[in-house]
Order: structure tokens, then sequence, then C-alpha cells
């Protein structure tokens, strides 16, 4: 008897959504993450739940409603992590014209009609909050509903609750090789110490490391895949409104620009086919000054590269010539080769649904319980969307020593959780060591401890973003933190 059922490489956002909703269903899950949760593509999405405005642009309706669905599910089962908006779309006369915006707009909530979420509205930015920040040419901006998520924060908890259901969460596990019978046996290095495992199922998720898995560890045929970055930068705040600013440029593409960890402005997409070593990916100068001259455009306050306080970018794999908000996957099995399923990108909005799919492929070779997800809140989640701000506001009563910002913070990333982290402390005193303003010694101990946290990049770039404001010698005092504590 094999030691799993199923066996997942890869702990990005794709691999542990298969996880949580594989041991959901009764299956016996391991999932093996060579690095940290989320630590590659995973963590430079554009961190929105929409359903892709532009998708209307491409006739696309059917992928829009779907994907619309499956906001309206994010805020159901995650609300602490996903929070709906307002977007904003500035009119430009050398761009689309205001009809055809109005026209997609009328269809997006027509395709959206049960959402609860305000429709879309047409503003005149002279008179409007959304305009104190853009430059005075423009007088119209069309307003519509969508939201934003914490995307590191939706992958360590899809682990954390596929972890609670029984699955089994290794991160620092490189599989160094797969043999494929019957059975597949696995040799793993684990935190520096061999062992082997063996799974009935097999699913590689690994991004864009893909087709080098499949090639150099699994050693079967990959699909022809080509390889894609994406990236954004991080500037200081250019808008004091939680708006998002949608900006049409002027080689028709649609950049977003959104509020960031409160000091700071997130501005993106970029993307482009991507060569080389996808753990080493980084932003070319000329993307930088692509996204600084697209948001000067509209914004009165001017930003150059110099500006920029961090990039984020990450790279993926797709199928050649066909890439997809959906993603793609492909099983393969057969007489004496265990199954094999390969993912391969698609976005953040409609993982859940990629995944609930990619489990229901191994139907066929196992029995399990029928599909939950869209029901099952992720952990701290048990709570309506609309009640966000009643739970910062209880979580100032019960601990008077949080500071509003702190409060909302603290809930935004653990929701009705907060309590295993604060416990019965009276001040800040008693959660342990500071570092920076925010981050404690309790808040490290809980994510080593519950959340696979090994270093403090883990902590200071994933788990939080906290290293955005955090000095240099309170990271070295973290550092040594981590390192007794381990």
């Amino acid at each position: 008897m094999a030691d799993y059922d199923l066996a997942i490489i890869g702990g990005g956002l794709n691999g542990t959504s298969v996880a949580r909703d594989a041991a959901g269903r009764g299956l016996r899950v391991i999932l093996l993450e060579q690095g940290d949760l989320g630590s590659g593509a995973s963590q430079a999405s554009p961190r929105l739940i929409h359903g892709d405005l532009a998708g209307l642009e491409r006739r696309a309706l059917f992928r829009v409603r779907t994907a619309l669905k499956e906001r309206d599910v994010w805020l159901r089962i995650a609300p602490h992590l996903v929070r709906p908006v307002r977007f904003a779309i500035p009119a430009h006369a050398e761009e689309r014209p205001l009809w055809q915006l109005r026209t997609w707009l009328l269809l997006y909530d027509r395709l959206a009609s049960r959402s609860g979420l305000p429709r879309s509205a047409t503003v005149d930015v002279t008179h409007h909050p959304i305009g104190d920040a853009l430059k005075r040419p423009f007088g119209t901006a069309f307003e519509y509903s969508d939201c934003i998520v914490d995307d590191s924060r939706l992958v360590v908890l899809n682990a954390v609750d596929a972890a609670a259901r029984g699955a089994d969460i290794r991160s620092g596990a490189r599989v160094a090789r797969a043999d494929r019978g019957d059975v597949w046996r696995l040799a793993v290095i684990d935190r520096g110490y061999r062992r082997v495992i063996t799974a009935r199922s097999l699913v590689n998720a690994t991004g864009a490391w893909a087709a080098s898995v499949a090639d150099t560890v699994l050693r079967v045929p990959a699909p022809p895949l080509t390889t894609v970055q994406i990236g954004q930068i991080v500037v200081p705040k250019l808008f004091d409104s939680d708006n998002v600013y949608v900006f049409q440029n002027s080689d028709g593409r649609l950049i977003f620009a959104s509020p960031y960890e409160r000091d700071f402005t997130l501005i993106g997409t970029v993307g482009h086919a991507f060569k080389g070593d996808p753990a080493v990916v980084a932003m070319g100068l000329h993307d930088v000054a692509y996204l600084c001259e697209a948001a000067n455009r509209y914004f009165r306050q001017q930003i150059a590269p110099f500006d920029v306080v961090r990039t984020v970018s990450g790279a993926n794999s797709v199928i050649a010539r066909r890439a997809s908000r959906d993603g793609a996957m492909a099983l393969d099995f057969g007489r004496g080769r265990a199954p094999l399923l390969t993912m391969l990108g698609g976005d953040i909005t409609t993982v859940r649904r990629r995944a609930e799919r990619a489990v229901s492929e191994f139907t066929r070779f196992y029995p399990m319980t029928p599909r939950w997800t869209s029901k099952a809140p992720l952990p701290g989640g048990a709570f309506a969307w609309q009640r966000f701000e009643t739970e910062v506001d209880i979580a100032r009563d019960r601990w008077r020593f949080l500071g509003e910002s702190k409060a909302r913070r603290l809930v935004a990333a653990y929701g009705l959780n907060v309590g295993e982290i604060l416990g019965d402390a009276k001040q800040k005193a008693d959660l342990g060591p500071a570092f920076g303003p925010e981050l404690t010694g309790a808040e490290v101990r809980y994510l080593m401890r519950l959340e696979w946290a090994r270093f403090p990049d883990d902590v200071l770039w994933r788990r939080t973003k906290l290293g955005l404001t955090m000095p240099d010698a309170d990271r070295e005092a973290l550092a040594a933190f981590m390192a007794k504590f381990d």
C-alpha cells in the first residue's frame, strides 16, 4: 500500500489549493515544496479578485461570468483576505470611447447581477474624491466593483486548511527523483535528510519549473511550454482613497494602481516571455520605466524609477500559444503508469475552481467525497465580509493596546484566529520582543509553529509585507530570534 493517495510537487497557489481540496475529500495528501510556500509566481500576482473587465473586449463572456461567480465565492470563504473596493477608470479621449466603457460596465453589472456589490457609475472627477490624485484634463471616470486580495496569505491559508484536514505539508523538501510504476516512488531531500515516500498519484504544480521537473525529476515528456514573466512596482503612496485606479495605456493595456500596505501603491502589471532561471526573475529597467510612464499619464504626482521601493516579479509556464487565466492541465496514466497530472498557469481568481477540477480528475482511480471548497471558509474566515470592520472593532475592544492600523492588519491576515496570536495579552509587552513598530515575538512564533515560516524573508515578504518598513537592526534581531526559536 502506498504511503499517500496523492503527492503534490509545488507549494504555490495551484499546489496548495489542490492539497486543500483533496484533503477535504478524504485523500491522503502530501505536498512537497523545495523553498517556501508561495515563493514563486504566486507572490507576484496583481492581487486582484476580479471578473476581468478586459475580457469583455475579447468577447469572453463565459469566462468573465465564471470569474465573477468565483469572486463571490472568495468573499464568502475568505472575507478577511478578500476586500471589495471600487475600481475607477478615468476616461481618456485618445483611448477607448466613453460609450464603449459604459457598455462594458453595464454588461459587467449584468453578469454579476447577484453579487451584492455596488453597481457601476459615471463620476464627475472634478467634484469627487477619486479626482484628487488625477491630472486636471480628466473630467469623467467610471466606477465599478471588484476585489483585492492578499495573495501570499491566500497560499498559506490554503496550506493551513489542508493540514487541518490531514494533509502533510512539507516546505524545504525537494524531490530529487521520481520513479514511476504502479505507484510513484519519490526520493525527497527534506531539510537535509533523505527519505523515500510512495504515492498512488502525482501532481506537478511547479509553475515555471514544470518542464524541468518533468524532464529531470519525473523523466516524462513535457507539453510544449512557454515561460512568461509578470511584474509590478511598489512606490510611496500616490493617493489617499481606497480606490483601485485602472488606466488605459497608449498600447491598449489596462494598468492597475492599487493601495498597498497602507503607505504604498502597487502598479502593474507588465508581462512578456522569459528565458532563464525562474528562481532569479527580476524586472528590467525598461519594464520599471514603462509602468512609471503609464502612471504619469494620469496621476498628478509624478514618479521615476528611482522612486520605486520594491519590484515584485515572478515567472510561470503556460501551454505554448495558449495563455489563459483558466490555466491548463493534462492527465497521463496507463497500464503500469501511475497517474500524473500537470497543472499550468491560471490566475488567482479561478484557482479554487481549477483545483476542484484537478482533484475531480482522480475520481476515476479512487472514491472521494463530493466537492466542498465553495462553501467552507478558510481558517479565520467564518464571518460575513460585511462584518470586517465590526471584527476590527471587536479586536480593539478585547485588546485595548492595539491601535486601529495594527488591529486592521491582524484581522486582515488572521481573521477570527487573531486570538491564537494575542491570547490573554493585556499590553504589547506581553507579546514578547518587538521587531519594528508592528511585528512581535508572539506573531513570529505563531508563523513558525503553524504556518511553516523558517527564515526572516518568509515572515517579512510572504506571511506579512512588513519588510517594506522594518529597519535593518530589527531585521537582524528577527533573524537571531528565529534561529534561536527553531
